[in-house]
């Protein structure tokens, strides 16, 4: 280059240096200050022409090459035609598709328009229009969304890059590597200054000729394979000392795992490629706001928001512990249920602040764009947020791509431009489509360089770096097929003169060229993606036939790991012992528990490892039964003896409305309950009076009933009974036993299975030892079955029998216990199945049975008995 301005007698000094990409800037600045000569302007065409002017200001409704202003606008549009907002409304996710597809090509229009000389250019928008002409047919729809690209894209104001063709440099001098730029090639060609174009590229890219010796390639059996692969051997270019390693990003999932295996190793890195900003916690903490100020939202998304570091997530605040407590005890579960005089404080001040803060987003109706910018800036600012976001590297990213930081301290110019209205479910679509859009490229740590850089494969070309790793090299990351126009068909794309697919494999496969070029190049692959095999990469495949024409391979890779033996630690079953800490009062469940499993006991009754109740939408099985059960309830504590069938039914149907409302259950979401409790209804009445007819009475339900346990000292039994009715017996009232009746909403095969063995059953041997301490009638206990095609009764006989010989065993259990002896797990599979503790003894680690550890036998005989 110096050459040949010297061999001009041109002056250096005005003469314009155009490199492929601005990576390539300062290495090309630092040659020139090398060689102590006089510096041209070295750029890029986009940094030359942002240099000579400010960009151009879209008009409202033009084309701005802004993808977010950009979908609104075309989403506008469309919605503006009757069939657009029909489509909108039917399959709104084919519309967004369809959205992203006419901004894509518009841009594609334009920046194919750039390239021509600014009075040549109409003659180049008519010939468009010519070949995009309409027809019917198939195809006809997305022929018609191209011309909207094609019309709408010709409205877009002068480009930047138009500024260049006024320039009269001393000479142009073009670098070229992995195909020629279309913009320099432009100016070359209507510039009357001398021009030289270098081209760096291989002569023969197709044969894919390594200057020195032949890549690496390493095979890995999977993802985390792959990813620990590349990172070792990354890690062994630095400990070499061959610096920068260039991490090819061909697969960003993995390339961002192989990032966080690096940063451990406190390698100084930098990442030119970045990863989504919707997967930041700044952009989760903006989502979660919007979530919670929903008209319909739930408590849980409010509580998600509150714990995402706003200032009432202070550790030593006790408010958001009790406002949070508060709705879980009494399934609070959307924000309409909420009433703050029902609140305890200080969550009742935490609620009124909260919902100050919220209050903006609450009204109706669709609302500009601007104002709900406004009105989220207002509530981070609320929450104590904004500040976070703003001195946090993704959080400005977030705070630019939405461009909030113009709304804080009033309505956004830019948002106003655009004009566009939308509801707040709306809203927080588009935040949500802007984010996903958007990549977040972290600034890091520059006071050293970096070691490792992070870089496409377009961008590594020419650059000084030491060894290069590539993973991802295999058919469906490198060389792979590109997806087709989402518009227009490879044949007009070529009549168009826009990029298509084959110009981009050929763009791929010079940039790989120029990867060989570099020193030290390890490329890798897995085998398989999940159960999906993968195969080599065709440019791989080439570069395999290239050096064996050259009698070479690909060298085969030497894992740098470092090899250690690990011994093996058994892991067995193990006892808790914790005889201070055993619960006083035991409630059916718990005793369940201790039979069942003690380890089960011990965790889930003595370490109270509980797991939060669920704030979830959805009404379950569960609610549907608690439901049920007061229902019933309420029907038999306000029955008349003598009412009628009718009026038996007409009372359930009003209770059951009156429950749901009481317990907070929406009537969309119980939808399918009310359809078995319509089927039910008829079922339980005329069960009912066949049971009145007997001569069988009700005497109380849910009534709480407390007991000292015999023979310890100081346990306490408790539970709740459903049930209690008075049989009719032909010796009189005072012999007539009482029936003890659990209501059960689950199968009654498995009811009866659990019956088959009286002294396995658990909870109606509990209930009547509860009862028999306070009454002296002879008992009897049942399940009540509900669910059915008909309502059916499963007795357990000899339940008093059954009671005596639960406390007896329980007694002896807990002395046990007393005493300091373990509670150790059972690991029975029918008992671990759907057990809440499991994980919590490791019991799918097991190396040793529970019989190996010494379980003592007669604690299990005290179980089971």
């Amino acid at each position: 280059m110096l050459a040949w301005a010297a061999s001009a007698e041109l002056p250096l000094r005005d003469a314009v240096v155009l490199l492929p990409f601005a990576a390539l800037l300062p290495h090309a600045r630092a040659a020139f200050a090398a060689e102590s000569a006089w510096m041209p302007r070295i750029e890029t065409p986009l940094t030359l022409a942002a240099a000579l002017g400010p960009p151009t200001i879209a008009g409202a409704g033009h084309l701005s090459l802004d993808p977010t202003a950009d979908r609104l606008t075309v989403a506008q549009l469309l919605r503006a035609q009757p069939w657009g907002q029909a489509w909108a409304r039917s399959d709104a996710r084919a519309f967004e598709q369809a959205v992203a597809a006419v901004v894509d090509t518009a841009h594609a229009f334009a920046r194919a328009a750039a390239l021509d000389l600014p009075d040549r250019r109409r003659e180049r928008w008519e010939t468009w229009r010519a070949l995009l002409a309409p027809f019917s047919g198939p195809g006809g729809r997305q022929r018609a969304l191209a011309q909207l690209a094609l019309e709408w894209g010709s409205q877009a104001p002068a480009p930047p890059t138009d500024r260049l063709h006024a320039l009269r440099p001393s000479a142009w001098i073009v670098v070229q590597a992995g195909g020629m730029d279309p913009l320099s090639t432009s100016l070359l060609q209507h510039s009357a200054a001398p021009r030289l174009c270098l081209d760096l590229d291989p002569r023969e890219v197709a044969r894919f000729d390594p200057p020195g010796l032949p890549p690496t390639f390493a095979l890995a059996d999977d993802f985390e394979h792959e990813a620990q692969c590349s990172a070792a051997q990354v890690l062994d270019h630095v400990r070499r000392g061959e610096l920068p390693v260039a991490l090819i990003s061909q697969d960003r999932v993995l390339v961002r795992r192989v990032r966080a295996l690096l940063e451990r190793q406190q390698v100084a890195l930098h990442d030119e490629t970045g990863w989504k900003l919707s997967t930041t916690r700044a952009a989760a903490q903006l989502m979660s706001l919007l979530k919670a100020a929903r008209p319909s939202a739930t408590t849980d998304a409010v509580l998600d928001w509150l714990k995402s570091g706003t200032r009432w997530s202070a550790p030593n605040d006790g408010a958001l512990a009790q406002f949070e407590a508060d709705c879980r005890r009494h399934q609070r579960v959307r924000v309409a249920d909420l009433l703050p005089e029902a609140l305890p404080e200080p969550a009742r001040a935490l609620w009124a602040d909260v919902s100050a803060a919220l209050a903006g987003f609450y009204s109706g109706g669709r609302l500009a764009l601007a104002a709900w910018l406004q009105r989220t800036v207002l509530a981070l600012k609320a929450a104590g947020t904004l500040t976070t976001l703003q001195a946090d590297d993704a959080g400005r990213q977030v705070l630019s791509q939405l461009h909030l930081e113009s709304a804080d301290g009033g309505a956004s110019a830019w948002a106003q431009r655009l004009d566009a209205t939308m509801t707040h479910h709306e809203f927080t679509a588009w935040v949500d489509s802007v984010l996903e859009h958007a990549s977040f490229l972290p600034t890091g740590d520059r006071s050293r360089p970096a070691d490792v850089i992070i870089t496409p494969l377009a961008r590594a070309m020419l650059r000084p770096f030491g060894a290069v790793v590539c993973p991802g090299a295999d058919a469906r990351r490198l060389g792979a097929s590109a997806a087709p126009h989402a518009l227009l068909p490879e044949p007009m794309l070529a009549e168009l003169g826009l990029p298509g697919a084959a110009q981009r494999r050929d763009d791929e496969a010079a940039a790989f060229a120029q990867l060989l070029r570099l020193p030290k190049l390890t490329l890798l692959r897995r085998r398989r993606d999940g159960d999906e095999p993968l195969a080599d990469s065709p440019l791989v495949e080439r570069l395999r036939l290239a050096l064996a024409r050259r009698g070479q391979a690909l060298r085969e890779w030497v894992d740098p790991r470092i090899e250690c033996d690990v011994a093996a630690t058994p892991i067995v079953p193990t006892a808790g012992v914790a005889p201070g800490l055993l619960p006083r009062e035991l409630s059916a469940s718990a005793c369940e528990a201790l039979r069942a499993c003690p380890y089960r006991f011990f965790a889930l009754n003595v370490l109270r490892a509980r797991e939060a109740d669920e704030l979830d939408e959805e009404v379950e099985k569960r609610d549907y039964g608690t439901w049920l059960h007061a229902v019933l309830h309420a029907f038999h504590s306000t029955r008349r003896e003598d009412s009628s069938a009718a009026e038996d039914i007409a009372s359930l149907h009003r209770l059951a409305g009156e429950k749901r409302t009481e317990h907070g259950l929406a009537a969309a979401d119980f939808v399918p309950f009310d359809a078995s409790f319509e089927a039910f209804v008829p079922r339980y009445v005329a069960w009912q009076r066949a049971r009145d007819a007997a001569g069988a009475r009700w005497q109380q339900g849910e009534e709480r009933h407390r007991m000292d346990l015999p023979q310890t000292e100081p346990f306490v039994l408790e539970g709740i009974i459903d049930r209690v009715d008075r049989l009719g017996t032909p010796g009189g009232e005072r012999s007539a036993p009482l029936q003890l009746i659990d209501y059960k909403t689950g199968s009654a095969a498995g009811l009866k299975e659990k019956v088959r063995e009286p002294l396995e059953d658990t909870q109606l041997a509990f209930y009547a030892a509860l009862m028999r301490s306070q009454r002296s009638e002879p008992l009897r206990a049942a399940y009540l079955a509900l669910d059915g095609r008909e309502i059916e009764e499963i007795e357990h006989r000899g339940v008093e029998a059954s009671a005596a010989a639960l406390l007896d065993g329980l007694a002896a259990e807990l002395r046990r216990l007393q005493a300091g002896e373990g509670m150790a797990p059972l690991g029975e599979a029918s008992t671990c199945e759907f057990c809440a503790a499991r994980g919590v003894c490791r019991r799918d680690h097991w190396s040793t049975p529970p019989d190996a550890v010494g379980l003592d036998d007669d604690a299990d005989r005290a179980i089971a008995a």
